[in-house]
């Protein structure tokens, strides 16, 4: 199985990769299915049934929503975030949608069930789609699994541990980062340079660095509309947007007064991603959705603040970035409701603080210290969204790792790359601490914050 870099910044819609553009996703191809065996014009009606962390947190991370689109042939990058409200509301209150975009048929409550304390075998965000036909005999039946980061598996891929069926061979593989930092050595290549190597494999380097440079353009866009829009998030928690204010408060304060006026913007920075992705906005995938402030963050941190800074620095940093993603989720996890926030919130901090010192201009041993600093020191990290929602505590999460994968570099670049526990050791560690967890503490909110917070 071989990951792109590509696969792990994909641009799409809030609140949640895992459970809401994975639900999409995972309709979509159901409503393909339907019509690559001919079956599109035959069905009458489509039952819906979302698992585990989907069915417990569903409501408040648009799961039902992602899924009706879905089976309108909507795709997370390309729906029109402005319309799913109106959008979801005719459905409902039509008792209608269109299948496919093209075929009406009826799809009521009844047809999208939530099951709030049942799971399937696989993995926490199971779902089923089932096809029947106007006599009520079922013409089709799939599970799928929506398994973080916005991927999707059929039963047969999760049990083979396959995100995709793309079996590239690349050039200079790896799977670990005591493998990569090998490679680089034995090459005398950067982080970066690696993976474009191994990019061609995939498509010629031009379009590989124009996805890069689209990535970083949507990243943008969603910290320009974070910082613009005022009022309240949804949901019923009542939280306020704060990016517009604090960037009013950051352009009006004195040059130089504060040395830590730079970390300000950081958290500026990540607020507005989050609050963004808290409002169903488009954001990029970063690796998931509810990390998805860190690193455009630290990438705003670079391009600001970092002398030097340039075009090639961001592509370095994206392509070092996604190096530790994919070692990360081919070892561990990046789903919440599999190994808790740490596998979100700390596998992007580690992705963030690699992009960040390869930008630098570190050595491959300082770039992997820098990784092994950001995932480390969110060890234990749970998933309890108050309310089921991506916004307490996911929104503050975001600006706080967001400075820590800073600090992180900066203390890998004050360092020679030698240090007591590799980043394997600590991915391996994240892995085991996630099996231990309890499951009210991934992304069911029956655990921590969730339960211990009053709603208002």
């Amino acid at each position: 199985m071989a990951l792109s870099v590509l696969d792990l910044f994909s641009i799409g819609i809030g609140p949640s990769s895992s459970h809401t553009v994975g639900p999409m996703r995972a309709a979509g191809r159901f409503v393909a299915g339907l019509v690559r065996e001919g079956m599109l014009d035959r069905t009458d009606r489509v039952l819906v049934n979302l698992y585990g962390s989907l069915g417990a947190t569903g409501r408040g991370h648009h799961s039902d929503q992602a899924v009706l689109l879905g089976l309108e042939g909507e795709d997370p990058e390309t729906v029109d975030t402005a319309t799913v409200p109106q959008r979801v509301e005719r459905i409902r209150t039509e008792g209608r949608l269109l299948l496919g975009g093209v075929r009406s048929i009826v799809f009521g409550a009844d047809d999208l069930v939530l099951h709030l304390r049942k799971s399937l075998p696989a993995h926490p965000n199971g779902m089923t789609f089932e096809a029947v036909d106007a006599a009520g005999q079922r013409l089709r039946l799939r599970t799928y699994y929506s398994v973080g980061g916005g991927f999707v598996v059929d039963p047969d891929e999760a049990a083979a541990d396959e995100l995709t069926p793309d079996h590239t061979a690349l050039p200079l593989h790896f799977t670990t980062g005591a493998e990569l930092l090998e490679l680089c050595r034995w090459e005398g290549l950067s982080i970066s340079e690696v993976v474009i190597r191994n990019e061609a494999s995939f498509r010629p380097w031009e379009e590989t660095r124009a996805g890069l440079l689209r990535v970083w353009e949507a990243m943008q866009e969603c910290v320009r509309n974070g910082m613009e829009r005022d009022g309240v998030l949804p949901g019923g928690l009542r939280v306020p947007r704060r990016a517009p204010g604090l960037r009013r408060r950051l352009q009006q304060a004195r040059a130089g007064a504060d040395p830590l006026h730079p970390i300000d913007w950081v958290n500026l920075w990540a607020l507005a991603v989050n609050e963004e992705n808290a409002s169903g906005g488009r954001v990029v995938t970063a690796p998931t959705n509810g990390a998805a402030g860190i690193i455009p963050a630290v990438l705003h941190h670079y391009v600001t603040h970092v002398p030097g800074a340039d075009e090639e620095g961001v592509l370095r940093f994206l392509l070092a970035a996604g190096a530790v993603g994919i070692i990360i989720k081919e070892n561990a996890s990046i789903s919440g409701a599999e190994v808790g926030c740490q596998g979100e919130v700390g596998s992007a901090c580690a992705m963030a603080a690699a992009g960040l010192a390869e930008a630098m201009g570190l050595t491959p041993e300082q770039v992997e210290n820098a990784a092994e600093i950001g995932l480390e020191h969110n060890l234990g990290l749970t998933c309890d969204p108050v309310g089921g929602l991506v916004q307490i505590p996911c929104i503050e999460r975001n600006a706080v790792a967001a400075a820590k994968a800073v600090t992180a570099a900066r203390l890998a670049g004050h360092g020679d790359g030698i240090h007591a526990v590799p980043l394997d050791t600590v991915i391996e560690t994240m892995r085991q601490t996630g099996a231990d967890m309890k499951k009210k503490y991934k992304e069911t909110s029956r655990g921590g914050l969730a339960v211990n917070v009053i709603e208002c």
